[in-house]
C-alpha cells in the first residue's frame, strides 16, 4: 500500500523540511538503521511520526529525528516495537552530517 504525506514540522529538517511531499510504502523488508519510517506517537495515537530508524535490536526500534533539538523521539517515549512501523519512505535522503562549525558550536 501507498501512502501520500505531507511533512509538518521541523524534526527531521533540513533533510525533510515542512511542506515536502512524500510517497511511504508498507514494509516489504525488514527495517534497518538510517531507514525512514512512519510510525504512530505512542502518546497520542491521532498523531503519525516521521523519524529515521537509529538502531534495531531484535524486535526493537530506536528512532530520531534528523533535527535532534526539535524532535520528539525514542529519547522520550523509548523504543519501539518494529510492528508500530506503518509505513517507509522509499530510498530515504542521507542523514545530514556535521560541518566543522557545528562541531566547535559556532
Amino acid at each position: 500500500m501507498v501512502r501520500r504525506l505531507v511533512v509538518e514540522g521541523a524534526s527531521m529538517a533540513p533533510t525533510y523540511p515542512p511542506g515536502e511531499r512524500l510517497t511511504a510504502l508498507r514494509p516489504w523488508r525488514r527495517v534497518r538503521e538510517g531507514d525512514v519510517v512512519v510510525v504512530r506517537d505512542p502518546r497520542d495515537p491521532e498523531r503519525w511520526l516521521l523519524k529515521r530508524c537509529v538502531a534495531r535490536r531484535a524486535r526493537w526500534i530506536e528512532v530520531r529525528g534528523d533535527n535532534e533539538a526539535a524532535s520528539t523521539d525514542s529519547r522520550d517515549f523509548g523504543p519501539l516495537d518494529v510492528a508500530d512501523v506503518a509505513y517507509v519512505v522509499p530510498r530515504p535522503r542521507p542523514a545530514p552530517v556535521a560541518g566543522p562549525a557545528a562541531l566547535h558550536g559556532g
